[in-house]
């Protein structure tokens, strides 16, 4: 998720060609917005729901930034945001997707548990932003655990569900402390049958960097070289396909056989989100999604060409070998240029 307006406004649309890929009931093409009732600094959705009709959107994705709400103390929940969409939504006649909390943690989580906040190369996160965490650190992964299936077992059965969206825009968010080096380490192990042969593939003989034993194995955050350097990298985005395919397996403990599990990957930031990203293997991520989604931001007015449009397309469409997508968020905010021209 990005900034947005008050109200809404991220786009994602499903294609016909979307029914015959699974036992998805889905009748109809689906044109929807992002919901944050919680964000609301007074009770409009009754309106919001009003002008979404008249807009013809027919459905909603909501909750996947409410962790804070919804689990206000440890294990103290409250769902009563999510209800009351959830409900509102329903008698209206919009769909919902159900997104996992999980990409912003609690004040309560880091002041119990300052170790989830991620160590990268500059040094370990400050609380604040979103995603600043370590996906893979055990105290994270036990409360998103706890929070996720907490949501998954209130909503599991609202007819109004029609699917789930994992965590949002993950990314391995530059984690590179002492217990991802750890589980570096494990990795090279099962990948390498020696420190002889794991020396003489990246070339460790050079200015000393040679490793005698697997104690010794150093952090490679300071690393001068580059091969090494390429496959921590490769390791970091492993830890996104390990996590999301650990949320996914929760997930689907819960979803009926007509609903479905997916996940809005970004791209790289060059202007607008175009390029591959670099903190995750979309192809190996988007595996365990019964849908791959995507979020594209692109420049509108004299700006707009297409292209991050076209190249996010044909990416997503081609994680899932062809199959068809969802396009989960785009621009709704006023940055120069971002909104279309009047009418």
């Amino acid at each position: 998720m990005r900034l947005r307006s008050l109200l809404l406004l991220p786009l994602f649309l499903f294609t016909p060609a979307l029914i015959a890929q699974s036992a998805m009931q889905l009748d109809s093409l689906l044109f929807g917005v992002a919901y944050y009732d919680e964000y609301m600094p007074y009770d409009r959705l009754d309106q919001d729901i009003r002008m979404m009709k008249e807009a013809g959107i027919n459905v909603v994705r909501i909750a996947e930034s409410t962790w804070s709400t919804v689990e206000p103390q440890e294990g103290q929940f409250d769902f009563t945001h999510i209800d009351r969409v959830l409900d509102a939504m329903h008698a209206a006649g919009i769909r919902v997707i159900v997104g996992t909390p999980t990409y912003a943690v609690p004040t309560w989580l880091v002041k119990k548990y300052p170790d989830v906040l991620a160590v990268t190369a500059r040094g370990q996160n400050q609380y604040g932003p979103r995603q600043n965490m370590d996906i893979s650190n055990p105290h994270f992964r036990h409360h998103a655990e706890q929070v996720i299936r907490a949501m998954l077992e209130h909503v599991k059965d609202h007819p109004a569900l029609i699917g789930y969206q994992v965590d949002n825009e993950t990314k391995h968010y530059g984690t590179a402390g002492p217990q991802v080096q750890a589980q570096f380490v494990q990795y090279m192990q099962q990948k390498f049958p020696s420190l002889d042969s794991l020396n003489r593939a990246y070339g460790l003989d050079y200015w000393s960097n040679r490793i005698n034993t697997w104690e010794d194995f150093p952090s490679t955050v300071g690393t001068i070289n580059a091969s090494l350097s390429s496959e921590f990298s490769r390791f970091q985005r492993k830890l996104v396909t390990d996590y999301l395919a650990w949320q996914t397996a929760i997930v689907d403990e819960y979803k009926k056989p007509d609903q479905f599990v997916t996940h809005n990957f970004d791209f790289e930031w060059r202007g607008y989100s175009y390029g591959i990203q670099p903190d995750v293997d979309h192809f190996a991520a988007s595996r365990a999604l019964d849908i791959a989604g995507v979020d594209i931001y692109h420049p509108t007015q004299d700006h707009l060409t297409g292209a991050e449009i076209a190249f996010g397309g044909d990416v997503t469409r081609s994680m899932k070998n062809g199959a068809s997508y969802l396009v989960l968020e785009t621009e709704a905010q006023g940055f120069p240029q971002w909104v279309p021209y009047p009418g």
